[in-house]
């Protein structure tokens, strides 16, 4: 018995079920920030942008059994978030133009 076949209805089930997913994940990402005004919109939209690329690589890119990558996959990730909240720090910690800014400045009465 050969145990490289491959079911290509099921895969097919498969890659539908995850556009699916992806495409409510779209939704939702252009959904939340209107129905749910918190301050982790940011962190929601993170949540759902690496949920996303999660699928996209495990699924599409056909790495769901490689070890090796996902764990450079993640070592990426983390150098990424730590060097992304570095760089806003250092951003947000020397920002000098509050008044001028239509986001920070007080707003008008």
């Amino acid at each position: 018995m050969d145990t490289n076949t491959v079911n290509y209805q099921e895969e097919k089930k498969i890659y539908y079920k995850v556009l699916v997913g992806l495409l409510l994940l779209t939704a939702i990402t252009f959904i939340q920030p209107h129905m749910f005004m918190t301050h982790s919109t940011f962190l929601a939209q993170m949540l759902i942008a690496v949920v996303k690329a999660w699928l996209i690589v495990i699924y599409y890119m056909h790495l769901k059994g490689e070890k090796l990558i996902a764990a450079m996959v993640w070592f990426a990730l983390a150098l990424v978030t730590v060097f992304f909240i570095i760089v806003i720090g250092i951003d947000v910690a020397n920002f000098q133009f509050g008044a001028e800014s239509h986001i920070t400045a007080p707003a008008a009465h």
